[in-house]
């Protein structure tokens, strides 16, 4: 499961979520409509959408970011065998679509997967395809934790089916980035729902060459 969840701590400050928060609250946060679009999942949280190519290029550059994951020295905590991170191409950088979610009480995101899409990086622009969610947390809340649904093994050779695994649960930390594959290789998942607090979420995918 670690080739496809990857978190790196502590790649915001606490002092400059803080930061992030009291800026953000500012803006024209839209609440998501209460009946999604067809083959959408069901949502309910406040958003603010925007397309910041300078922004996206200081998340990339500018938080270290770009080292950790064009090295691919850094390894998933759990993973132990030495590999490194299969980022699925060439990373150009970020996504210059930023989403900034909040979640208060009793709001949350259900089961669904993140599709890659195509867009253009960068100048001169390059064709790239997006391959990674990446998640920056700036806040910490009781319940939101992602949670991600493995699908069962293969048969086994008697034909019995395998058993649904547990679901991997992460939970929050302030200033912690995760990241996850999507496209064909998207888990299922969900943002739980948040119990008590807000959690406030910087959202964008890394970009990979096509």
């Amino acid at each position: 499961m670690t080739s496809k969840i990857y978190i790196i701590r502590n790649l915001f400050s606490s002092t400059l979520c803080k930061t992030y928060i009291s800026f953000l609250t500012s803006l024209p946060l839209i609440t998501t409509p209460g009946r999604p679009k067809k083959d959408e999942a069901l949502r309910v949280n406040d958003r603010f959408q925007v397309d910041d190519a300078s922004f996206a290029e200081l998340l990339w550059s500018g938080t270290g970011l770009k080292e950790l994951v064009c090295s691919s020295a850094s390894q998933s905590e759990n993973e132990d065998d030495g590999e490194k991170v299969d980022w699925d191409g060439e990373v150009l950088g970020l996504n210059p679509n930023i989403r900034i979610y909040r979640y208060t009480k009793g709001q949350f995101f259900g089961q669904h997967y993140d599709e890659s899409v195509q867009v253009m990086h960068g100048t001169p622009p390059v064709k790239g395809r997006t391959s990674w969610t990446l998640l920056i947390y700036l806040s910490t809340c009781s319940g939101g934790e992602t949670a991600f649904y493995p699908e069962p093994g293969p048969a086994s050779k008697k034909g019995r089916a395998q058993s649904q695994p547990e679901p991997v649960v992460v939970g929050m930390e302030t200033g912690m980035a995760l990241l996850h594959r999507h496209g064909d290789e998207c888990l299922l998942h969900e943002g739980r729902e948040v119990t008590g607090g807000e959690k406030w979420v910087i959202r964008s995918d890394l970009v990979v060459r096509r």
